[in-house]
């Protein structure tokens, strides 16, 4: 990139991690919006929460400018306003939900209202390359595809945040290879959002890399979740190039598969799946050992390796990038199976059948 380019650009994100840090010092030392420890945590002292409010704002802030600056990198403003007002408007009701601890219900509705407004925005998954089919129109069913992605990222980033630094990492280090990718493929709205994303999360992992001084709190997890399910959409679809749907899911695959794994599981042995419970994956290697900084390091490093292959997934033919998944799919399972077998020997599953 030319130095002309890079310098503003390197001022931008300096001045976004500025705010971000900043706010999240303010949430540390003024608001103190407290997480009192339960059985459920694993944490055993009250912390502050909520802290990923300053990576909403810091993140809404620096999207603001870019749309009333950038000549290049923007979309229409039907999908920008749709993504942006759904995202604030997620992160406002969980911010309520982490104050009053309302029923899960209500984020759900919420989740379903934004859902709705990025379909009617027009923020829908039309094609999509399959093996053996190549590109393929998805007519109507793109619509229940959309749907069940945003849904399903937005609460799987929110149950994958239980561990100090463990969101917050792994978002810093996906925004950086999708921030990469983004450019090399020329999708700017993605590169110029993602460099937002870096910087907002970055302002707040000062503070909340192990030991954590504060917590992200659902304002923040659900927001990030939504924004990396939006962002792989948008970049498919209606961005300046089209950047392939496959790299988000593969840049978080290892969170995917925790939470799909874990609530098969849980359906299995007749658990209540919406029920908050500390039997996750990373949980369960929490807890039979590892530190959290442990766990923290091995899923970051993990979306370095994904990083990597969605790297090489974008150089491949479209109807052939699928096949990047199956190494990851297979290393997760056998990771899933030493897990479980390390939590049973711990006596933390007694009464669990085998999946």
């Amino acid at each position: 990139m030319d130095p002309s380019v890079l310098l503003p650009h390197i001022g931008f994100a300096a001045a976004i991690f500025c705010l971000s840090a900043a706010l999240t010092y303010l949430m540390v030392r003024v608001v103190r919006i407290m997480d009192i420890p339960s059985a459920r945590s694993s944490h055993t002292r009250p912390v502050p929460k909520s802290g990923g409010l300053a990576i909403v704002v810091a993140f809404a802030t620096g999207s603001l400018i870019i749309y009333f600056v950038a000549r290049y990198a923007r979309i229409e403003d039907r999908y920008f306003w749709g993504f942006l007002i759904c995202g604030i408007l997620l992160a406002a009701v969980s911010f309520f939900d982490d104050i009053f601890q309302k029923s899960f219900l209500i984020k759900l509705a919420a989740q379903v209202l934004c859902l709705l407004v990025m379909l009617a925005a027009g923020v829908v998954l039309s094609r999509l390359s399959l093996p053996f089919a190549g590109e393929t129109e998805l007519g109507w069913s793109g619509y229940a595809i959309t749907a069940v992605w945003l849904l399903g990222l937005t609460n799987a980033y929110n149950f994958m945040d239980g561990l100090d630094g463990l969101a917050g990492g792994v978002a810093l280090v996906a925004a950086i290879f999708l921030c990469v990718i983004a450019l090399h493929e020329r999708s700017l709205f993605v590169y110029l959002t993602s460099y937002v994303l870096i910087a907002s999360v970055a302002g707040f992992l000062v503070f909340n890399f192990p030991v954590a001084r504060i917590f992200m709190g659902d304002v923040g997890s659900a927001f990030l979740g939504f924004s990396f399910a939006a962002l792989a959409v948008i970049g498919a679809q209606v961005d300046f190039a089209r950047l392939s749907f496959y790299v988000v899911p593969l840049l978080l695959f290892h969170f995917i598969f925790d939470t799909s794994f874990t609530f098969v599981r849980r359906l299995m042995n007749s658990e209540p799946v919406h029920e908050a419970h500390r039997t996750h994956l990373y949980q369960l290697l929490n807890r039979t050992g590892f530190s959290h900084v442990a766990v923290c390091l091995y899923h970051c490093g993990m979306t370095v390796v994904q990083g990597f292959g969605a790297l090489v997934l974008v150089k491949l033919e479209p109807s052939e990038r699928i096949y990047v998944f199956v190494p990851f799919f297979m290393y997760q399972a056998l990771y899933a199976w030493w897990v479980l077998r390390r939590a049973r020997a711990h006596g933390l599953l007694p009464h669990e059948h085998d999946v």
